[in-house]
């Protein structure tokens, strides 16, 4: 993984291992940064970035099913970098991003379209944080 981006600014509030975790998420993830550029902005519903949209808007190289996108976009709040819009009545179907993201995000010129390709290392971490997961949650409650 790339960490030369980690910066003490980029740092500030969060130690290294979780700054390191969702940098790798990130890099790990379908979605192009202009989503989470548009998610800086304002929340973003899931529809806009499923299918032919999503690829039309930037966010994404192919289309993707809402199934897999919700499962992306799950991860990344797990992770800590995005969280659920809340209105009046609820939990929407939209996502923002959190500071820690935004601090990450920051690390990155606007002209980027891509977060760095991750190495096969990052890759496989990423992939076994997603598989231990929802172990790690039942061992906590049980």
């Amino acid at each position: 993984m790339n960490t030369s981006l980690a910066s003490p600014k980029a740092l500030a509030g969060y130690n290294a291992h979780t700054h390191n975790r969702a940098q790798r998420a990130f890099q790990c993830c379908p979605f192009y940064l202009e989503l989470f550029r548009a998610m800086a902005q304002a929340s973003v519903p899931l529809p806009t970035i499923a299918g032919a949209g999503g690829v039309q808007q930037g966010f994404c190289g192919q289309a993707l099913t809402e199934n897999r996108v919700e499962r992306e976009l799950m991860w990344l709040i797990q992770v800590g970098l995005l969280r659920r819009e809340v209105d009046g009545q609820g939990i929407t179907d939209s996502f923002r991003l959190t500071p820690l993201a935004k601090q990450i995000l920051d690390q990155y010129p606007g002209g980027q379209r891509q977060f760095p390709s991750p190495s096969l290392l990052d890759r496989l971490q990423n992939q076994l944080a997603r598989w231990l997961a929802p172990l790690a949650t039942l061992l906590v409650r049980g």
